[in-house]
């Protein structure tokens, strides 16, 4: 990923509405988006356009994720809550 296009996404996962949010994908990206595939990458962009609400919910187990493309980085997410 372009090192711009790298810092848009940055910004969408700091700069959330739910704190709790911000942490998850703000930490994630920092520690984890580097090993990704470019396949997992474009799914981590996906998965930080949804609605805060709703990723937290998927985040935190609360609800399960119907698209098949995000649930493996949902998994990876919900694997960091819980270390």
């Amino acid at each position: 990923m372009e090192r711009e296009a790298y810092e848009r996404l940055r910004w969408r996962c700091v700069r959330r509405g739910l704190l709790e949010v911000d942490i998850a994908l703000g930490r994630f990206l920092e520690e984890d988006f580097g090993t990704l595939s470019e396949a997992e990458q474009q799914a981590f962009v996906a998965l930080a356009d949804r609605d805060d609400l709703e990723l937290w919910h998927l985040i935190s187990g609360q609800a399960e994720c119907e698209d098949a493309r995000l649930t493996p980085i949902v998994a990876m997410l919900r694997k960091r809550q819980t270390t």
